[in-house]
């Protein structure tokens, strides 16, 4: 198990971090060793972490070796999700793999998850993009502390439903072939804790740092200090995974210090408070996350923090007149919002045998599907966040 994990954690780290460590070993000792510039292998932090769950379950004696190198080679490059997660664990599909049965029931609901997903990604996500991007990549000493707010905002939003679109289509994809992964998001921006966020948020990843490093150093099982070590420790981890930088280091350390407040003292108080207060409070620091997240440099993230909080003007009129065509994309702003709340997911469970209604949802898919095909042809904009991990 040890060598397994000593080859498969190396070949992580030799292609997605050597130049980072490269080049922080140069600015420390002033050398001058040239990076490697290697390219990274799409999709490598997601099957590097099935790879490794596989390789720790059969080690615990949770599943059983497949001898066939096909099947496990399915499930590690399993296409559907091998490029954005959501991460898959062995024991989810175990029988599946071999054993699968497609139906027609699962199929249409396959179908219908990925024109979800695809919707959010294409519909929602890029246009928030087309904002975060003006703002984040092109602010000027006219960018004052609206307009900032107002980047960070749609950065929150594109994130949101770029990755949980992926996750859908994911899905959605599984199911049509007979797979039934598990949930990646739970509505994470109705949460009233940071605590609570992380369950609802990138399911998959949270389990998979909580069940193969944080249960395995101890937990909360441990003294005070040991508990405090290994949130710690999952914490940096975990901003280390999504990619080789320090604001990703730092984004980690953010929410490591804010869980360890929150399950010390902080938690008690935000169950007194009212709920919306606690909401805003935790939406807050999600925003402010994401601006660690999404920040080009480290010179930019404190610029950001610093208007973010103590107010400059923003002159408009100068923003509109040089990037009025990118404004359009504000139009997106209060659909992407209401949607990002459970609102629809009541409607449905309330009316999803009622057969009127599912006719007109299924025109409405129809419709959104429509409307991708027609923005995947006439539009070259489309980012994909997540090749960092």
């Amino acid at each position: 198990m040890i060598i397994c994990i000593i080859l498969v954690v190396g070949n992580l780290i030799f292609f997605k971090y050597i130049d980072f460590f490269i080049e922080n070993f140069n600015i420390i000792f002033k050398s001058n060793i040239n990076v490697l510039s290697i390219v990274l292998p799409i999709g490598i932090s997601f099957y590097t972490f099935q790879i490794l769950s596989y390789i720790i379950d059969l080690y615990n004696k949770k599943i059983k070796v497949q001898k066939n190198i096909i099947s496990l080679s399915l499930y590690v490059s399993l296409f559907p999700q091998l490029i954005a997660g959501p991460i898959v664990r062995y024991e989810t599909i175990e029988d599946e793999i071999d054993n699968r049965k497609e139906n027609i029931d699962d199929i249409i609901k396959g179908v219908k998850r990925f024109i979800i997903g695809l919707s959010k990604k294409i519909i929602l996500a890029n246009q928030m993009a087309i904002m975060a991007d003006m703002i984040f990549n092109n602010h000027t000493l006219s960018f004052g502390t609206s307009i900032i707010w107002l980047g960070v905002l749609a950065y929150t939003l594109q994130i949101y439903f770029d990755f949980s679109g992926y996750s859908d289509m994911a899905i959605g994809l599984g199911r049509i072939f007979g797979f039934h992964f598990l949930e990646n998001f739970n509505y994470p921006y109705i949460s009233t804790s940071v605590t609570e966020f992380w369950r609802r948020w990138h399911i998959s990843l949270s389990s998979w740092f909580r069940d193969y490093i944080y249960i395995p150093l101890g937990g909360n099982r441990v003294n005070k200090i040991k508990w405090l070590r290994n949130i710690f420790i999952v914490w940096l981890l975990t901003g280390f995974w999504h990619g080789a930088a320090w604001n990703f280091i730092i984004w980690g350390l953010f929410y490591g210090i804010l869980l360890i407040c929150e399950k010390t003292f902080l938690d008690k108080i935000l169950k007194k408070l009212p709920k919306f207060i606690s909401w805003l409070y935790t939406i807050i620091i999600i925003m402010i996350g994401w601006t660690i997240f999404r920040a080009n440099n480290l010179t930019e993230l404190l610029y950001f923090i610093k208007v973010m909080f103590i107010y400059h003007k923003t002159d408009w009129l100068t923003i509109l007149a040089d990037n009025l065509i990118n404004f359009n994309s504000i139009f997106f702003l209060i659909p992407a919002i209401v949607l990002s709340f459970p609102i629809f997911k009541k409607v449905q469970e309330k009316y999803s045998n009622n057969i009127i209604y599912t006719i007109i949802m299924n025109i409405i898919l129809l419709g959104l599907l429509s409307v991708c095909i027609v923005y995947l042809i006439s539009s070259k904009y489309n980012p994909f966040i997540y090749f960092r991990f």
